[in-house]
């Protein structure tokens, strides 16, 4: 209450974002972005430090391409933006180019990206930055505007995002967080490894109030010597082949019960590819001598590398299948495309079991536009990564997840009327934010259960239950695993008769 009068709502929402601890004491590492903020000097990091010390190594140019989000896939986009005020999307708007389109980098910082001893083999994952969140743990605070200091790994990953803005938080608010990486090719000298990072933005600051910009993921790949001393390729990008690939929150209010906002959209190009190989800093003769990097006529020296000679490798689609199951467990099942997923039902005679969603399944979003926070993510991380969940689902269903939006773009191309109507059943049955449908490989609908009213039921107590369709078992100890594995047995009852004939 003392903190409240004496700096006022407005006042203690920004220092409430500094104090990390919440002691009501803001130390010298707290204070240090709003330092940074006034003189306009980043110290270098100790870890920054000793990398940089040594300047012999070879040096890797990164260049950073960028397309701002297109606004008008924003769901309030329909309506105008009515009732958003301007200064809330600044941050969005004024955004329309990388922070630092081109940077130098020491190849040995990318050693974070090097697997540990315990992980040669192909499409073996490991954490990066292993994820501290989950469903029990819930998720950082919204009222946040400056990063945390990045840590050990995190210090290159933090380096790289910073090309695109200045404030990268490369631990998100929600689970899974975290860096996560896998071999996909072994040569005598060098690895491929593959990456998947869940990282967010923070676009607004002082005075307004926090806006968070979350891609889906970064995906990619690079190519490094076991030692780390020659970088050959590196690229990270936001993936950008679905309609929506970037979830945005941003907050009303000075405290973190504010009223939040929240919308989706399409970001066309967000990515980081290195010019060329990584060439020596210094070059020196066969003597040892140090000679310049010109020849004679003033043009840089032409440097020729080896070619690298795989002898085990996997294809990417499989190296990014790993990394995806290693931050969703829920995906040891196989979760295809709409349309083929009906296909392969017809073909195996099963069952379509299909989640349809304002937001997507397996990005880092947390999906909370909703009566009930985050009910796409809640389902991920409990019931769809439960054991008997998999075992049924593997064994009787053909899973699939959509968007909503997808889905009426399907509707509305008449040049497959089987598809088309597909969708049409699907979004008949459809209600914000997620609906779990399960159907027949024609795409008649016979069971669906909306993700709100599903959780609403499974954090009553049995005896306050009255519906029998989604009963408790005494065999699960978890209710919403007992009643997940009810509504899909219930499904594949209905279907008996259909799937007989």
């Amino acid at each position: 209450e003392l903190a409240l009068k004496s700096l006022g709502s407005e006042g203690l929402f920004l220092f409430s974002s500094l104090d990390t601890n919440n002691d009501l004491y803001l130390s010298p590492e707290e204070f240090k972005p709003i330092a940074e903020k006034l003189t306009g000097v980043a110290p270098i990091s100790e870890f920054e430090e000793e990398e940089t010390s040594d300047t012999s190594g070879e040096t890797l140019s990164i260049m950073a391409k960028f397309q701002p989000l297109v606004m008008e896939t924003m769901t309030k986009s329909k309506d105008g933006f009515l009732g958003i005020s301007h200064v809330a999307l600044s941050g969005l708007r004024n955004w329309t180019a990388p922070a630092v389109p081109m940077s130098v980098l020491l190849a040995r910082q990318f050693k974070a990206f090097l697997p540990p001893k315990n992980k040669l083999d192909l499409g073996d994952p490991w954490w990066i930055i292993p994820s501290e969140l989950n469903i029990f743990t819930g998720y950082l605070s919204n009222n946040r505007f400056y990063p945390p200091p990045p840590k050990g790994k995190e210090i290159i990953i933090h380096r790289l995002l910073s090309m695109f803005h200045p404030r990268p938080f490369v631990k998100t608010r929600f689970a899974p967080q975290g860096a996560v990486a896998c071999i996909q090719a072994i040569s005598t000298f060098y690895y491929t490894i593959a990456f998947r990072i869940h990282a967010e933005f923070q676009l607004n600051e002082p005075p307004h109030f926090p806006f968070w910009f979350s891609p889906g993921q970064f995906t990619g790949h690079i190519i490094l010597s076991k030692d780390s001393s020659h970088v050959r390729e590196f690229k990270l990008f936001v993936p950008n082949n679905r309609s929506l690939n970037v979830d945005m929150e941003w907050l009303y209010g000075a405290s973190e019960s504010s009223n939040m906002e929240v919308d989706i959209g399409y970001l066309p190009q967000m990515e980081l590819e290195s010019t060329g190989p990584s060439i020596p800093s210094v070059i020196h003769d066969e003597n040892g001598n140090v000679i310049d990097s010109r020849d004679s006529s003033g043009e840089p020296i032409q440097f020729v590398f080896e070619e690298i000679t795989w002898q085990q490798e996997i294809p990417w689609e499989e190296a990014a299948q790993k990394l995806e199951v290693a931050m969703y467990p829920f995906k040891k099942v196989s979760y295809l495309p709409f349309t083929q997923a009906f296909e392969r039902a017809k073909a195996e005679k099963k069952l379509v079991h299909s989640i349809l969603l304002w937001g997507a399944l397996d990005d880092h979003k947390p999906l909370s536009a909703s009566p009930v926070p985050g009910s796409g993510r809640t389902l991920r991380e409990t019931v769809l990564e439960s054991s008997p969940i998999l075992t049924l689902l593997n064994e009787s269903f053909i899973s699939s997840w959509s968007l909503v939006k997808e889905l009426e773009e399907l509707q509305n191309n008449r040049e497959n009327e089987f598809y088309s109507k597909l969708a049409d059943l699907h979004l008949e049955k459809y209600n914000f934010p997620v609906e779990m449908i399960i159907c027949l490989p024609n795409g008649t609908v016979i069971h669906h259960i909306n993700a709100n009213y599903f959780l609403d039921i499974t954090s009553m107590k049995p005896e306050d239950v009255e519906s029998s369709i989604f009963s408790f078992s005494a065999n699960f100890e978890d209710p919403s695993t007992a009643t997940y594995l009810q509504f899909l047995k219930e499904g594949l009852q209905r279907a008996k008769p259909y799937l007989q004939t």
